[in-house]
């Protein structure tokens, strides 16, 4: 019989250890039994154990003693208090010591059956959540971002290789993925920790107010303007200019950027006073630059003046192997949060987790396990706790009572059509990418995309 797990037993009762070991032996676990607190201290400082069952009623040192110190050796263990009636509020002091559970004489065995088993659960849910804690702070957390897979390595080493050096980077990848958190830890670990950081979130302002924001104005530079402002690169000189989804900014801006970027100066609004800045500018972009070169709706020279070194961030559904490590990080971030100790996953969630797309990637994965989180009134989390998107089947296929007068032609183009909407959403919208992802040539898809009257921009 397959080990259930190693349990000590310490009380000073022979008949005890006989009822014991002939109800626990078939089950499957392998005991140790020591018949005083003293044997069993010396057998803790170089054993481990899964569980404890401990007699309060002992000679020479007493139970609530034995507890003290047990805990004192290994923080993590499980202990089942074995106690008589007459000593019941000595027991509810060992639960408040840290003792997991209690069992009164005389006891029933499918009782202490379930409570060995909720234990030992207990006990290994424990090891886990350390053993994955341990991982991260040890090789896998940079900065806040999170993972173990190759693909994530490779974004660790061109982080550390870059980060040293002045050179200009642009990062590539999905909405949710972490770009942000990368041109932090670049900033952090390069020269100019110590000076601004400063972010420009690219698509949230007009024109105008941008190239404001962007670079100051003087007085009456334009209505509204009663006052002389510093813009954004002087506020980041010597340290890092972020710009968050660079794509959206408009072609005049992209010339004005470009010219600060070559001649490391530039005017305000309305100025003649030329000012020179130092910072180095990272750029972050959801969309193929090169599709909108192509479109003449991003200036190919500022393109290759981003692009010198190049971060692609790996969408989640391509990474899962760093599911787990992201996931009891959120763990003990929210957890600590909102004051509660989670201790783990129910099996089903991990695997809806881990069988979930994940089109909203890092950032989606993380507002469920939040949500989990806060909702839960136990240590564990349970699927019922999880948003209502991941727990939907997706069903591709339209199989309902409203398309049963639909033909065998239009059922099947309104499948194709539902399959190269979701990718395309997956996508963000970009037929390259989209092809990809349903292993087809660009141009095919064009074509169905035209054929089955599907508006790309909007899906």
């Amino acid at each position: 019989m397959k080990n259930q797990g190693k349990i000590h037993i310490i009380d000073d009762e022979s008949i005890i250890h006989e009822v014991l070991t002939d109800l626990l032996s078939p089950e499957g676990y392998q005991l140790e039994i020591s018949a005083s607190g003293k044997e069993a201290l010396v057998k803790h400082q170089s054993e481990s154990f899964d569980l404890i069952l401990l007699d309060l009623l002992m000679p020479g040192l007493s139970g609530l003693d034995v507890l003290q110190e047990l805990i004192k050796i290994d923080p993590l263990a499980v202990i089942i208090i074995i106690t008589a009636y007459g000593s019941i509020e000595s027991a509810i002091k060992a639960m408040k010591m840290g003792a997991f559970d209690y069992i009164q004489k005389p006891f029933k065995h499918e009782e202490l059956l379930l409570a060995i088993k909720r234990g030992i659960q207990h006990r290994r849910l424990q090891e886990e959540n350390l053993r994955l804690k341990t991982e991260l702070q040890r090789q896998y957390n940079f900065q806040q971002i999170i993972g173990k897979s190759k693909a994530m390595a490779k974004v660790f080493e061109l982080i550390k290789a870059a980060a040293p050096t002045r050179s200009t980077i642009l990062i590539q990848g999905e909405s949710g993925t972490g770009k942000e958190l990368v041109a932090r830890a670049i900033h952090q670990n390069s020269d100019r920790t110590k000076q601004p950081f400063i972010v420009v979130n690219s698509g949230s302002l007009p024109p105008d107010l941008l190239e404001s924001h962007l670079f100051g104005h003087v007085k009456g530079a334009f209505t509204g303007a009663v006052a002389e402002k510093e813009g954004l690169f002087e506020a980041a000189h010597r340290g890092t200019i972020f710009f968050d989804e660079i794509s959206s900014l408009n072609l005049e801006t992209q010339a004005k950027l470009l010219r600060v970027m070559q001649n490391r100066e530039f005017m305000r609004l309305g100025g003649t006073k030329t000012i020179k800045v130092d910072v180095r500018v990272i750029a972050a972009t959801n969309t193929d630059l090169e599709i909108l070169i192509q479109q003449k709706q991003f200036r190919e020279d500022l393109y290759f003046r981003l692009n010198v070194i190049k971060i692609e961030l790996p969408p989640l559904r391509e990474r899962k192997e760093d599911i787990p490590l992201l996931v009891h990080h959120f763990l003990k971030v929210y957890g600590e949060e909102n004051n509660k100790e989670i201790l783990g996953l129910n099996d089903d969630v991990w695997e809806i987790l881990e069988n979930y797309d994940w089109p909203g990637n890092v950032r989606e994965l993380e507002n469920a396990i939040e949500r989990a989180v806060v909702l839960t009134q136990t240590k564990l989390i349970t699927k019922d706790l999880l948003p209502p998107s991941l727990l939907k089947k997706s069903s591709l296929l339209p199989v309902s009572n409203n398309n049963s007068s639909l033909g065998f032609k239009e059922q099947i183009e309104n499948y194709q059509k539902k399959i190269i909407i979701d990718a395309l959403h997956r996508a963000n919208g970009i037929q390259k990418k989209a092809a990809l992802l349903l292993k087809i040539k660009p141009t095919t898809l064009n074509a169905m995309i035209k054929r089955l009257n599907i508006n790309p921009h909007k899906s």
